[in-house]
Formats: structure tokens, sequence, C-alpha cells
């Protein structure tokens, strides 16, 4: 197969296509190598999950290349080669220049020196470029050594490297929890000292970083890191509030908050759900302006949940969370302690609660506020289990109507279909209503009842005009 048709070809691995890429551009008279994450994932036995390219071709050379490519950053010298599903990164090798603002260089220039774009990256293990081509290695920045000692160390001077990009603080951190290494002394005391300059980069890429960084197995240390740093208070004030707000030690012999936290990112499962870090560390967020202690010396949380719902969409809004993300945290986090009053709910109501739709990531967020208290998962067993059960039952799954039947029914739009509803899954969760033929009987009688049902539709509104009744017939 030849490289032009090789080109339009699928591949199969994302690693496939980064290796055409760097063939084509080499065949091209380009030099061309992997860089960055990829490289150093490889050389500590991971499979990668991103290929970048760094190559002397410019962004245009690329792009005539490659039958189909995006410009996601042109002029900063990167294109993005697609085939479907992938798509390969390809970076021109440059040197950047008079960076301004901590974010961006204000002057960037090209080079064929791939030692040269190697010295403006961010950390050692970073820099390591390798070709897949003759499976050489090129390390002009001692990253391997960096990678055999676990160590997080800048290229260069570390002020110089984090005032080029403020991110890249908050990246050494990720970095250090994500792979379980050190920070260099020298890193650490630049860390230290810039923290606060972070607050000028913007909330979507600090949200990005901070995914990354609470996730299991290493969301506990991340959260440590961040403390230390001084990052915590910049970025999450509300949850630095945590440290040093103590609990009732009769149902938390853990510690304060802050160690309630912690413990609960301990048991972080592998390939959880993306919001449940966020879950366990907002669930208690409303506790440090709620908190207070009585005559007896008793500690109080009231209405923690509330407040706690509250304090979550604002933080979430703060960090451009979706609508859709900050919905499904705030309620959780709104509900998260529902379960003492679960062994005595109407079964209607314990029905309700476990086949709603967020139930799966409230019933693990209670798994782990167990394991980071008490410890006492008996109920949480229960409750799953009757949840399995629940799931396997059809009948109760979906709801038996939904608005457009109460419309069709002659029903006008408004809050009371609404209501009616809720009270038709009611009664459908509490077995009293079991069929779509039960429901709908029991609508139209509710219906007409409350005088609900639109004018026209009502069944004795029919028109007496159009026949004479006896009395009303005239004789002759």
């Amino acid at each position: 197969m030849s490289s032009s048709q090789q080109n339009q070809a699928q591949f199969p691995s994302k690693k496939e296509a980064a290796l055409f890429v760097v063939r084509r551009l080499q065949e091209a008279g380009f030099p061309a190598y992997w860089v960055g994450g990829c490289v150093r994932d490889m050389l500590m036995g991971r499979e990668p999950q991103d290929y970048d390219v760094a190559t002397a071709a410019v962004p245009d050379q690329v792009q005539q290349l490659f039958p189909k490519t995006v410009e996601v950053g042109k002029s900063f010298g990167v294109i993005r080669v697609v085939f479907p599903p992938h798509e390969i990164e390809v970076s021109t090798f440059r040197a950047e220049e008079e960076y301004t603002d901590g974010r961006h260089p204000s002057r960037l220039r090209y080079t064929t020196d791939p030692q040269e774009d190697a010295q403006r990256r961010d950390f050692t293990i970073n820099g390591l470029f390798y070709d897949p081509i003759t499976g050489q290695l090129y390390d002009w920045v001692n990253g391997q050594a960096d990678l055999r000692q676990r160590r997080i160390r800048t290229i260069g001077n570390p002020y110089d490297r984090f005032n080029e990009d403020y991110l890249r603080i908050l990246r050494a951190v990720r970095f250090a929890a994500q792979l379980d290494f050190q920070i260099e002394p020298q890193t650490w005391q630049a860390i230290q000292t810039l923290h606060a300059k972070i607050l000028q980069i913007s909330w979507e890429r600090i949200r990005d970083e901070l995914r990354k960084l609470f996730t299991a197995p290493h969301a506990a240390r991340g959260l440590d890191l961040l403390r230390d740093s001084g990052l915590l208070n910049d970025l999450l004030p509300e949850i630095a509030a945590f440290i040093g707000c103590t609990q009732p030690p009769e149902y938390h012999p853990e510690g304060d908050l802050y160690a309630h936290v912690h413990l609960m990112l301990q048991h972080l499962p592998q390939g959880h759900d993306p919001l449940l870090p966020w879950a366990v560390l907002l669930h208690d967020v409303g506790k440090p302006v709620t908190r207070s202690v009585d005559a007896q010396g008793r500690i109080h949380f009231y209405n923690h949940d509330k407040v706690g719902e509250e304090i979550t969409r604002s933080l979430l809004r703060r960090l451009r969370f979706s609508n859709a993300e900050i919905e499904t945290v705030a309620w959780v986090v709104r509900r998260h302690m529902v379960f003492k009053d679960v062994p005595h709910m109407r079964p209607a109501k314990r029905r309700e609660l476990l086949l709603h739709p967020y139930a799966a990531l409230l019933l693990e967020l209670y798994r782990l506020d167990c394991l980071g208290s008490y410890q006492d998962l008996q109920l949480y067993h229960e409750l799953i289990q009757e949840r399995q059960q629940l799931l396997s039952s059809p009948d109760l799954v979906e709801p038996l109507l939904r608005g457009q039947d109460l419309l069709a029914l002659g029903m006008s739009p408004g809050p009371e279909v609404g209501k009616l509803l809720r009270l038709i899954r009611e009664k459908q969760l509490a077995q009293e209503l079991t069929t779509r033929e039960q429901a709908l009987a029991f609508a139209k009688a509710y219906l007409q009842n409350q005088g609900l049902l639109r004018e026209h539709d009502t069944p004795n509104n029919q028109s007496s005009q159009s026949e004479e009744s006896p009395e009303n017939r005239s004789t002759s």
C-alpha cells in the first residue's frame, strides 16, 4: 500500500495513526518525533492515551501532507491531523519568547532544531523525544534521570517556566499526584511562591486540570498537594475551610472535615463516575458555615445539606461545569443525609429514591461517606440489593403515564400536569396502580373531579342546541 493510499485508511489504534504521521513527515524530508506524555508513559511501561508529534514542518506543510486536518492552534504552530476516530496533534519545532500575561507567548519563531524545541517545554519528564521509526530516544533535558528518581522538575529555571504559563503550577501538582512522584525542591519552592498567579488562568483550563487531579487512585494525594502548595485556598477556598472544622467524634472518629473527605477520596474506586469526586468534595461543603456548638458543647451543622447545595452550585459555576453536571452534583449534595431516614420511609418514597436517575451516584457517595467515618455498610448493601430488584421490575422502572398522555385526555398545559404525574407516579411506586389502563382511568376520574378538563373536551359538553327536546319541540 502506498503512503497516499494508507493516508486514507482507517487505523485500528491511535498509536498506529501516530506512527504513520511520523513516517509520512520523514518521507517528505522533515524530522519528526513522538514527544511529551506519550514518551514518558512508554518509558514507565504505561499505554499512552494520546500521541503528540513534533516536527520541523511548518503548519502549511503539515496540511499539504494530510488530507484532513483541523487548525486548533495554527498561529502557535499546532495542527491536528485527523484519521477518524483518531486525532494526532502535530506541532512545529519552535522557540517561544516574551511572555507578558503568564499564559501565551507574545512572540514565537519556528526552528529546525528539536533541542531548541525541547528547552521551551514544561517539565523534564515531558521533554523527551522518540523516533518510532528507528527506536531512538532523545533526551536533551535529563528527563530519563528524573523518571528514574520519580521526580517532577522544570526544564531550566522554575520561576521562568511558571511565569511563562501559570497553569504549569497546577500541572506540576497534578503530575506529582497522578504519577506518585515528588516535586524537586527548587520547583516546589517556586510553586509555593507563585501559587496565587494561577488565578490569572481561565477557569475552564483550571477545571480540566482539577478533573484529572481528582481521579482515583491519586485524588487524596492531589488534595494534600493543593493544600500544601497554597493552591487549595486560591482555587477552592470553600474546601480549604474544611481544615480544622471539627466534627462530633461519636459520628466522625476520623477527625476534622478535611480528614473525613481525605479518607473518602482514598476509597474512590477505579473507573468511577467523573462526578463522584466532586460529590465527595462538596457533600459537606455547607458544614463550615453552619457549624455551631450548643450549651452542652455538642457540635451541630443545622441545614448544612441545604446550604451546601447552594455553595455547590456557586463553586461549580465558577469552574464552568455544565448545567447538567451542576444539577446532578447539587441534587446529590442536597440529599446525602437522606439515608438516616430511609429505614422509616414509606415503600413508595423509598422506591422513588432508589429509582431516581442519580441514585447510583448518591448510593456510591453514601458508601464512601460510611467508609470515611464509622464504616458501617449494612444499610448500603441492603439498598443496593433492593435497587437491583427494583431495576428488574419493568412495571416500576418506567412511569405509567407521560405529560402527553394527560394532554391527550384533555388537560390544559401547566403546573397541574406535573402535579398529577407525580401523584400517579407515587401511586405506581406504592403499587396502587400497576397498568397503563389503570393509570389512565385514574387520571380521567381525577381530571373530572378537579374540573381540570378543557371545556370543549368534557364528556357532557355535547351541544344540546342541535337537538330539540320534547319540551321545546313546537306543535303543528
